[in-house]
């Protein structure tokens, strides 16, 4: 992948994240409480959190100390 192709993907990833973010706040306040759907919102947001991480270490230039 290109530089510009990981960023972009970074991007969109850290928008599907703070939508989660946000679908999982608005049920909780609701009192919604669907505890196998926000279980499966939160291990996709934790999912989403390890691979922006991921993609972020590709930008990063490798640097022999």
């Amino acid at each position: 992948m290109e530089k510009t192709e990981i960023e972009e993907r970074i991007i969109t990833l850290q928008q599907e994240h703070r939508d989660l973010d946000g679908a999982i706040a608005a049920l909780v306040e609701k009192g919604v409480h669907d505890q196998l759907q926000l279980q499966r919102m939160k291990k996709r947001k934790l999912s989403l959190r390890d691979l922006i991480g991921r993609l972020e270490t590709l930008l990063v230039p490798d640097i022999i100390a």
